[in-house]
């Protein structure tokens, strides 16, 4: 079937007309008839379903694609796949608007003119190849392959690893993440843990949650499999109905579907939690086996030495006292009193933290003290508590050869400052690189990398100024599918990467999850363009420089690496591939007993099973594992952090003085001292500006179409954007009703929002909205791009350019509720 624009107006008829009274403007309309304007459909073809996994976001859903002839023409969710069971959110359905996007770069090109400006020149792959080649030759010649940095959208997986590798062999430590992600929790681990590993939580079996910000029903984590988990809470299971409480600055889509949303004054959730363990310490309700048994720091304590150390405990009912939570975060001390004791009293309670894509609205103090709540009432590593995921067993790769100058490169210190002493804990710090590049601290940055992720855009910077970083750095390499704002202004060669419909890749799911997937992403077509897998360029590239770097890929190509690496699964001796629910269970239980009985006999045939039905997985957790749980000094949870105590002794020097770390404290920017430093507690974090002229916080969010800041250039998802406050096309500004009634302000108002410092203003639709706090304006984060093709080009404003850099130094997170501005009346 053919559908064109005349044909639209055939069968809508009065459609525009219609449109237009409802609210949808002529402008939007055209939009949609030229979005579904596709080549067209084969008349006459085969048809089959293939499987593979979805990468719209990071919750890693599989997929089944219908295939026509030649042509994929409908995304539905794979039945079998264990993280969304057939089911998929709109992002996964707009899949197809990726792989036919008529803006997609269709080869490798070089720019022929000045950066910003243009033009573009189409080559050949050998050609590209060598000009990244010699690039590198010429930085390994001089002694300067630290002076590479590679900025990755992928943090996690086979992707990652390759270009970690890649780094490691010629010579470079600079492996730059671009989100918060996977890796938000990561801090909190280590700190109370023990081990460096995400957060996950058994939702389908908590009776009571507590969720600070998580927006799990929108966007978080695996945002399907939480969608599923909703049903599950709140219908699906015969113990009954799950209560979930949101504690959050705005009303959210997870906020309006729970029991009760408790609106918290911005960066205050960490001492909201603290209230909710006052009233648990003080009435006696925390589990105390658990605590006695399993956590240390509760109660005041000695060490070896005979210093004596203040507790948790006292610490909590000392400071945090109702009336003083109350004062801070504006909750009613009734109602911190009635949920810490429903929390404490009802069995399989979970509080849940981390936002994921690319926002944060708390601090690791905030992190440390949502998550002792779970300790407290004993919900760690039992059903319906958290949960730290088993690895998914893939095998190791050879080791790396490097030679004297990759050796001399990797000990150079990174560009971002993470694991320095100012960012201790910071596994990557992207939103550092404009001003190491600035600055040339601590060395020049001579060529930068960019995969799968478009910096200039989402990372918070005035406008232009972060182009101007970036166009000090003489080599910039964009392996962008899409002609987005960072490949547009700044980059000197594209090497265009297939779409995800197009390539093979693994996908290990979201941390989140209580059991371990490995999905299997595979061509579903053909690659329509002359596009490269950035793995097979990466080989490519590697084998080109030669010697030791050539000699650490031995692979031809990315499907090698892949198999070599998905080897292990067959190896572990344990999980199976995706099956019904019937094998789901009958595997569960041969597991149990000590049994394994796979549907494979050689690796060739786990490949083949793999390729037919998509994704292996091990649905079996085993609870109680206290040795692979806690790995603190201690050997248990640790409410008084001896791993943040150790750190601050070693980078003090001998015999830590305490002027030595009076000085780290201060650079950290911590205002506690003594003890309270490494037990959870509150850290205010004042606005910047003065609060007269610049009354109302700043709250940016992510809604689910524009997760993590892509899908603008989809125009089925710019269609959904704004649902709840019927809006799409464009971005708005949700304002309290009773807020904008004191400036003045209608629905639909044209508004500027001011920030506090050299940053700008920006214009926007006022959108009245009862979920807006009083003194605080809510405004989404994804759109406003200045290229990134026709779809998004233009739309909308991009409130990263009045965003303040609030970085918490400890654990190198961006906190995005700093900022504090005004709003002016622009016209009606």
């Amino acid at each position: 079937m053919k559908i064109n624009r005349r044909d639209f107006f055939k069968f809508t008829g009065g459609a525009v007309t219609g449109a237009a009274i409802s609210g949808v403007g002529v402008q939007t309309v055209s939009k949609i008839v030229h979005a579904i304007e596709e080549p067209e459909f084969p008349a006459t073809g085969p048809e089959r379903w293939v499987p593979s996994i979805c990468q719209q976001c990071h919750g890693g859903c599989g997929i089944l694609v219908r295939i026509i002839g030649d042509r994929a023409v409908k995304i539905e969710g794979n039945p079998l796949y264990p993280v969304n069971r057939g089911t998929l959110c709109p992002r996964g359905q707009a899949g197809l608007q990726v792989l036919y996007d008529p803006d997609r770069i269709k080869g490798p090109m070089k720019r022929t003119g000045q950066r910003g400006s243009g033009p573009w020149q189409e080559i050949g792959w050998d050609e590209a190849l060598s000009i990244v080649s010699n690039k590198l030759l010429e930085l390994r010649k001089e002694g300067n392959p630290h002076t590479l940095a590679i900025v990755s959208g992928d943090s996690n997986g086979l992707m990652a690893t390759l270009i970690k590798r890649f780094l490691d062999a010629f010579g470079s430590p600079n492996f730059l993440r671009a989100s918060n992600d996977s890796g938000e929790t990561e801090v909190v681990t280590m700190l109370t843990h023990g081990i460096s590993h995400p957060l996950g939580y058994d939702l389908e079996k908590a009776n009571y949650i507590l969720s600070f910000g998580s927006g799990f029903i929108e966007g978080w984590g695996s945002p399907v499999r939480t969608m599923r988990a909703y049903g599950v809470l709140r219908q699906g299971r015969t113990t009954g109905r799950a209560k979930i409480v949101q504690i959050e600055s705005r009303l959210s889509t997870t906020g309006a579907k729970s029991d009760e949303w408790v609106p918290v004054h911005p960066n205050t959730e960490g001492a909201f939690a603290l209230g909710l363990a006052y009233v648990i310490i003080s009435e006696r309700l925390y589990n105390r086996e658990f605590v006695e048994r399993h956590t240390h720091g509760f109660e005041d304590w000695t060490d070896e030495e005979g210093r004596a150390h203040t507790g948790f405990k006292n610490l909590v009912l000392k400071e945090y006292s109702l009336n003083t939570v109350s004062k801070i975060t504006g909750v009613p001390v009734e109602t911190i009193l009635k949920l810490g004791r429903e929390f404490a009293t009802t069995r399989k309670s979970l509080a849940i933290l981390g936002h994921g894509g690319n926002v944060n609205y708390t601090k690791l103090y905030d992190d440390m003290a949502i998550h002792s709540l779970n300790a407290l009432v004993g919900s760690i590593d039992t059903e319906g508590g958290v949960i730290i995921q088993r690895d998914v067993p893939l095998s190791e790769l050879p080791e790396v050869k490097r030679d004297e100058i990759s050796e001399k490169g990797r000990e150079m210190a990174r560009i971002d400052g993470a694991r320095t002493e100012k960012f201790p804990f910071a596994a990557s710090l992207t939103h550092n690189l404009s001003d190491a590049i600035m600055n040339d601290k601590p060395y020049p940055v001579k060529a930068l990398f960019i995969y799968r992720s478009n910096p200039l855009f989402i990372i918070p910077e005035p406008p232009g100024e972060f182009e101007e970083a970036l166009n000090k750095v003489p080599f910039i390499v964009s392996f962008s599918s899409f002609m987005d704002d960072t490949t547009s202004l700044v980059s000197d060669l594209v090497l265009p990467d297939h779409t995800y419909l197009e390539r093979w890749q693994e996908d290990l799911g979201s941390p989140t999850l209580e059991f371990s997937v490995c999905g299997l992403r595979q061509p579903v077509v053909k690659p329509l363009y002359r596009t490269m897998h950035t793995g097979d360029v990466i080989i490519s590239i590697a084998k080109r420089l030669g010697g030791s770097v050539g000699d650490s890929f031995p692979w031809d190509n990315f499907e090698e690496v892949l198999k070599e690496r998905l080897k292990g699964l067959y190896e572990a001796k344990r999980g199976s591939i995706i099956g019904t629910a019937f094998e789901e269970k009958w595997g569960k239980m041969l597991e149990r007993v000590g049994w394994w009985s796979p549907t494979y006999r050689s690796f060739e045939e786990l490949w083949k099973q793999l390729v037919e039905k998509g994704g292996w997985w091990d649905p079996f957790y085993y609870y109680g594992d206290w040795d692979r749980m806690f790995q603190t000094p201690s050997k248990k949870f640790e409410f008084y952090s001896q791993v943040l105590s150790k750190k601050l002794e070693e980078l003090a020097g001998e015999g830590s003085a305490d002027e030595s770390r009076e000085k780290l404290l201060t650079q950290w920017g911590v205002e506690a001292r003594g003890d309270k430093v490494f037990l959870p507690h509150y850290e205010p974090v004042n606005g910047t500006g003065d609060e007269k002229a610049y009354p109302l916080f700043l709250y940016p969010y992510e809604p689910l179409a524009l997760l993590g800041g892509d899908g603008a250039n989809q125009p089925f998802l710019q269609e959904i954007v704004g649902g709840h406050v019927l809006e799409e096309w464009g971005s708005w500004v949700e304002i309290n009703p009773e807020t904008a009634k004191e400036l003045g302000i209608s629905n639909g108002d044209m508004v500027k929002v001011c920030g506090a410092s050299p940053k700008g203003s920006l214009v926007l639709k006022a959108k009245l909205y009862p979920g807006a706090m009083p003194h605080v304006v809510n405004v989404p984060v994804g759109l406003g791009h200045e290229a990134y093709g026709r779809w998004a080009r233009g739309i909308g404003v991009n409130v990263h350019r009045i965003i303040v850099k609030r970085v918490d130094p400890l654990s190198g997170k961006l906190n995005w509720a700093a900022t504090r501005v005004r709003i002016e009346k622009v016209y009606s």
